[in-house]
């Protein structure tokens, strides 16, 4: 492999690489969308590991060009309808997959599972797609993003004023983040959170309809088992795993 980009991807073959600059292709999505609503659940640790994540030192949302055009065009299309978009996650450092990795083979770590993995056995999070050893986030055009009305301004999110309650709840008895409701929580490992679930009520399947909508026409893909989840069609680095780090 040619060494220009060597100190900043991750080796499919080597368990670790050193953490290089931030390549030029990759931008900070909110210069592209100022209205942007940026949550980093990563860097707090009101997330499914429970704890900041290795990678995340700041709470940034960044891609590739062509991915933060495209949620652009997401976001001007939703913003006449009466929403803004909200990510949770953009671009991910492969020191942030290995780490949930590590996560997911410690079996004796249970805290976050009355929240977010309430009915699954943590020893089926592999088997059953949760948790993998490579994730399209670091390839730098995938993002996790929901829906929030512009008529209800937000507060900056405190994973702490609230006590932990399932992900897969009725909407007035999950955690309250102040976006539309869509169901579940982000990140719930339930198969409630699959995009075209029959089990979520009319409200909730109308707001994933609108933001897959939307997503799909400015060429995002969805992943079918997570309603937050798209990843650019046309990916620009679709074989290339990086590792630097979000700041």
């Amino acid at each position: 492999m040619r060494r220009t980009l060597a100190a900043a991807i991750v080796l499919l073959a080597a368990p670790s690489a050193h953490a290089g600059d931030r390549p030029r292709g990759f931008v900070d999505a909110k210069t592209f969308i100022p209205d942007l609503i940026v949550e980093m659940r990563y860097t707090m640790a009101h997330n499914f590991v429970g704890k900041p994540i290795p990678g995340y030192k700041a709470p940034r949302c960044l891609l590739t060009r062509p991915a933060a055009q495209a949620l652009q065009c997401a976001a001007d299309g939703l913003r006449p309808r009466g929403y803004t978009l909200k990510v949770y996650d953009c671009y991910r450092p492969q020191t942030a997959v290995n780490a949930f990795v590590s996560w997911g083979r410690d079996l004796r770590d249970q805290k976050t599972k009355p929240e977010f993995y309430p009915e699954v056995d943590k020893r089926r999070l592999f088997v059953e797609g949760y948790i993998a050893s490579r994730s399209g986030h670091s390839r730098g055009s995938t993002v996790d993003v929901t829906l929030v009305p512009l008529s209800a301004p937000q507060a900056p999110f405190d994973p702490g004023a609230t006590a932990i309650r399932a992900c897969d709840s009725k909407s007035a008895a999950r955690t309250n983040d102040g976006s539309a409701d869509m169901g579940t929580g982000f990140d719930c490992f339930s198969a409630l959170s699959h995009t075209s679930s029959i089990k979520v009520n009319e409200t909730q399947r109308a707001n994933r309809k609108l933001l897959h909508g939307f997503m799909r026409q400015c060429g995002w893909i969805n992943n079918i088992n997570e309603w937050w989840h798209y990843t650019l069609r046309a990916e620009p680095y679709p074989g290339t795993f990086f590792d630097f780090p979000v700041e």
